[in-house]
């Protein structure tokens, strides 16, 4: 039972102000004449304004409550480094035990873990937590056993308690890492792109360490390379990109002897490879619909520089203009198909004709083009099945059709074959046909298959569009100058666009529409393997290399059509390769630099500014887990082998009686008591003095 003085005026605070302030000039005016009876007149007023303020006892149930110590435990991953676990099993349980011995006292342990997406450890968030879910005046200190290494510093909380940080680590520690310094994330493919690494050592290094390490260096899954490189300087490694998409690039370095960890001892980069503005040289023979169709969808896409000549008027035309003036500006054609032919990504023959306009020896030029690694497109109209047509000319040993002089002029709906509802150029374009089916083509120029997979049919089946790899380049052929006719959306049109789009893409060899390939991609531990091919036959097992070196085998299932797929639980985080035949791919899971292991010596400097304002210590459990006192508040809380709590006194009220100290008429008794006294007292002074 406590009791207390608790005032409940009668008046407001104003009133009993100026009562005040009257009583204090009625006893200066006493004072003034001298009246001897100014004591009791000031008790007599004083008692006036005492029962003025209703004095009363108050007298409460209190129930104490115990403090509240929150003991934040670090589980992160850089705290399973060395024996840091032991130290901290070890310090909560030897916690657990010094705080049960203090009066009056509770222990709340929370622990946390790994943050999401590679945030690191979100100590001072999860702090912000513990205390939002405790009353903070029952709070008598906050203990965080970690590494030091923090990294949400600018979300730590206001403390009403000292903060106590008990490092975990050992006094010689250190570690090796690799880290990236700089990395692009785009680059241009087939154009030099560099990368910034820099390998360090971080603590105490053995005195004997080298001054040089080797680093393996691998793009995808080709051969790697290894370099001797400086410890301790930044270093640029000069990078080319094969192939158009996600690049990965893994840097590794060999596991010290002593040193905390290897998990930071390689690096893994994804570097997006994209082409610079491509150049597309478009030879069209004469004007005709179909080229506003291809410079349409060329002109469409801004990455695309575009070089079209037409010609205009052929030479067989009887008039005395040279063969050099018939098309609308000069015909570069020695500096386009000599000088300059590599530089163009992909050439388009619109409908032309051998006019006596390009020399044989150029033609030529176009096909050693391709078979170095260029694409060539036809687009034949009824030229192609001519005399003057592309097949009499050196173009005839890379195309894959022969013309047969027929022309097929009826109405037929392009039709995908079996094939070509595998292949990623025409996979799944029977969806985006209109309700009715695609509208009609009214020319099929006929031509034999001689290599190449035919993708799409005109009528009695006879090829339509026509793939083919030669050498290093590709082909393809139109067998029709009809495809406007979808772009106009004659009976409903069809998917021209998306079509010339895929099959554009495919010659620049982009990465989706390969027709054999195999790819990979990780959400969190979970990945997903994907197999294209157009081969009758289903893919043998995918083998997959751990980032420890161990392998594995995964059958795929059909998915669709040429379409085959796996799902694979990662039990490891790191790099892993994935190899089926002479395709190979990798794929990274988790994070490719994990924050944990950036920093992993473990030391107090990050949060000494958060630990100061709360008058808290930073101790090493390395040299012994300290003893725990009580402190007052405001007092120092931290020493040599101590840390402090400060004890908070909170109670909770049960019950709560009120009673006045005096009834209203005993205060005015004394008054008036008091009063007579002071008449009295001067009274007498005037009565003595009459007697004289």
């Amino acid at each position: 039972m406590t009791q207390i003085v608790a005032l409940q005026p009668l008046l407001p605070p104003w009133a009993l102000a100026a009562l005040g302030v009257v009583a204090l000039v009625v006893l200066g005016f006493a004072l003034w004449r001298g009246l001897k009876g100014w004591p009791w007149r000031a008790v007599a007023l004083g008692l006036v304004l005492t029962a003025l303020t209703n004095p009363a006892l108050q007298h409460e149930d209190r129930t104490p409550l115990s403090d509240i110590v929150i003991l934040l435990v670090d589980d992160s991953a850089s705290q399973t480094l060395s024996d840091r676990a032991f130290q901290t099993a070890q310090a909560i349980e030897a916690l657990k035990a010094k705080v049960s011995l203090l009066p009056n006292t509770d222990l709340r342990i929370l622990r946390l873990g790994d943050g999401p997406d590679n945030a690191g450890t979100l100590a001072m968030t999860a702090m912000a937590d513990a205390l939002a879910q405790e009353p903070q005046a029952r709070i008598a200190g906050v203990i965080l056993i970690t590494d030091g290494q923090v990294h949400d510093l600018a979300a730590a909380p206001a403390l009403p308690a000292p903060l106590h940080v008990l490092l975990t680590g050992r006094k010689g520690d250190w570690d090796r890492r690799l880290s990236i310094a700089n990395a692009p994330a785009f680059a241009i493919i087939g154009e030099e792109a560099s990368l910034s690494f820099k390998i360090e050592d971080q603590g105490q290094a053995p005195a004997d360490a080298a001054s040089r390490v080797d680093v393996t260096i691998a793009l995808d899954a080709d051969a790697s390379q290894t370099f001797s490189v400086p410890i301790g300087q930044e270093m640029t490694l000069p990078l080319t990109l094969p192939h158009g998409g996600i690049n990965v690039v893994q840097l590794s370095i060999s596991p010290q002897t002593g040193e905390l960890t290897d998990r930071n001892n390689a690096a893994v980069v994804q570097i997006n490879g994209v082409r610079d503005r491509l150049r597309v040289l478009l030879v069209s023979g004469e004007p005709n619909p179909g080229e506003r169709v291809w410079r349409n969808l060329l002109k469409s896409d801004p990455s695309v520089d575009l070089v079209h000549f037409t010609i205009l008027r052929p030479p067989e035309k009887q008039d005395t203009i040279p063969v050099s003036e018939l098309s609308l500006i000069a015909f570069p054609i020695k500096e386009l198909f000599v000088d300059k032919i590599k530089d163009f990504d992909l050439i388009i023959f619109d409908r032309y004709a051998m006019r006596g306009i390009l020399p044989m020896s150029y033609l030529q030029s176009v096909v050693d083009y391709v078979q170095g690694g260029g694409t060539v497109l036809v687009a034949a109209g009824p030229e192609f099945g001519q005399v003057d047509s592309l097949w009499r000319s050196p173009l005839s040993q890379i195309l894959p059709v022969e013309p047969t002089s027929q022309i097929l002029e009826q109405g037929f709906k392009p039709a995908v074959t079996d094939l070509g509802r595998q292949h990623p150029v025409t996979q799944g374009l029977e969806a985006l046909a209109p309700a009715d089916g695609w509208g009609r083509w009214f020319r099929l120029i006929e031509v034999t298959q001689r290599a190449g997979q035919v993708l799409m049919s005109g009528p009695q089946d006879k090829p339509l569009l026509v793939l083919d790899r030669v050498g290093q380049g590709r082909v393809a052929v139109l067998a029709s100058d009809q495809s406007w006719l979808w772009g106009k959306g004659f009976e409903g049109g069809g998917p021209q666009l998306e079509l010339l789009r895929r099959l554009a893409h495919w010659m620049l060899k982009q990465p989706e529409l390969e027709e054999e390939s195999l790819g990979a991609v990780a959400v969190g531990q979970s990945v997903t393997i994907t197999r294209r091919t157009i081969l009758e036959t289903a893919p043998p097992d995918v083998t997959v290399t751990l980032p420890d070196g161990t392998t594995t085998t995964l059958p795929l299932r059909q998915t669709a059509p040429g379409a085959f797929e796996a799902t694979y639980t990662a039990p490891q985080l790191g790099l892993y390769r994935l190899k089926q035949g002479d395709l190979g791919t990798v794929v990274a899971v988790g994070p490719l630099s994990p924050k944990e292991f950036e920093e992993t010596i473990a030391s107090g400097d990050k949060l000494a500014p958060i630990v100061a304002p709360t008058k808290g210590g930073i101790a090493a459990l390395g040299k012994g887990i300290p003893d725990l006192r009580l402190v007052s508040d405001g007092r120092p809380a931290a020493g040599r082998g101590w840390i402090g709590l400060t004890p908070r006194g909170a109670y909770v009220t049960g019950d709560i009686a009120v009673e006045p100290v005096l009834p209203s008429w005993a205060y005015l008794i004394l008054a008036a008591l008091a009063l007579v006294l002071a008449w009295w007292r001067e009274g007498r002074k005037a009565g003595a003095g009459a007697a004289q």
